[in-house]
């Protein structure tokens, strides 16, 4: 093997990505016909994005943090396209590879990824179920595909998929936070609060807890309209993660329809705070206002929320 791709390879497996992008790029200007060299280059510029943003924040089903459309905590619309492009540019050289040699399965689950980044979930599906094909213990690759089921609406298919993933790496808390979400997509909640219930469960001994299920149980009961229970878990998710904008917009919704406004409109404003672009969360902080007498203020937010809902701002900002 090439001393150049030798060097590019151990650069990326000590996560330097930039050499790494670097020296490969020299490299196939030597030898534009290197299959390895170009899905090197496809992995690195993947990775380089994952770097930038987490991928969990792609898939996320809700807009918090179990797998979301391109969105990204604090980003522009400019990072976004910035991402959009390098995920494109990482699909061209494995397609550039191909011409040479075969993929292989970790190939594949990026090119999937990729397709992820992208938002489109139909190609990332082809993909993650091909390569599970060739290596079906690949408890994250199922997870990926459950997440990715999750974002066609194929709700059943993405329950099979965590539970899979379950079978193969027992007692994982976002699988099951997952399989929760893809129940309530069905309808089933019964079985969704278990799985959440079964997800705090796992971790409560855990001193680095995972906000989702907390934010995902008390998102259920407030669909089941019991606000007063969906404030006991939403204050713990909001501990857990004080940064995760839909865990303090769930909360002040809880306290509004308890009508305990003050608490709402603390809790709306640090959701705003964290995501300003988004339009529900203006449009729910007006009427709170409203309820207090402030007049002006909640005339501000409704404009606001009208202005954010014209322009088709960012969804809502998803946890990490």
């Amino acid at each position: 093997m090439d001393a150049l791709l030798i060097e590019a390879k151990a650069l990326f497996q000590q996560r330097k990505f930039v050499e790494a992008d670097r020296i490969v790029r020299q490299y196939l200007e030597e030898r534009p016909d290197s299959a390895d060299g170009h899905f090197l280059l496809g992995h690195i510029l993947f990775r380089e994005i994952q770097a930038d943003a987490k991928l969990e924040e792609q898939l996320n089903p809700q807009s918090h943090g179990v797998m979301s459309g391109v969105k990204v905590l604090g980003a522009s619309l400019t990072d976004s396209r910035a991402r959009e492009e390098k995920a494109k540019a990482s699909l061209a050289e494995f397609t550039a590879g191909a011409k040479y040699h075969d993929p292989s399965a970790s190939d594949l689950k990026t090119v999937a990824l990729d397709y992820v980044l992208l938002g489109a979930y139909t190609d990332a599906d082809k993909w993650l179920t091909k390569m599970l094909e060739c290596t079906p213990n690949d408890s994250e690759g199922w997870y990926y595909l459950g997440r990715t089921k999750y974002n066609e609406n194929r709700f059943a298919e993405a329950v099979a998929a965590f539970q899979q993933c379950l079978k193969l790496d027992p007692k994982n808390v976002k699988a099951e936070d997952n399989l929760g979400l893809s129940f309530a997509g069905l309808g089933r909640n019964e079985e969704a609060a278990a799985a959440y219930q079964q997800a705090i469960a796992w971790q409560a001994q855990s001193t680095s807890k995972n906000p989702g299920p907390f934010i995902d149980m008390g998102d259920l009961l407030l669909d089941q309209n019991r606000p007063q229970d969906a404030v006991t878990f939403l204050l713990q998710a909001v501990e857990i993660a004080p940064r995760d904008s839909r865990a303090h917009e769930l909360l002040g919704k809880a306290y509004a329809r308890l009508e305990k406004y003050p608490q709402a409109q603390s809790e709306l404003e640090k959701a705003i705070a964290l995501s300003p672009q988004t339009p529900n969360l203006h449009c729910m902080l007006a009427p709170v206002y409203r309820k207090q007498g402030q007049m002006e203020k909640a005339k501000a937010e409704y404009d606001r929320c009208a202005a954010l809902t014209g322009s088709h701002s960012t969804p809502a900002t998803p946890r990490p």
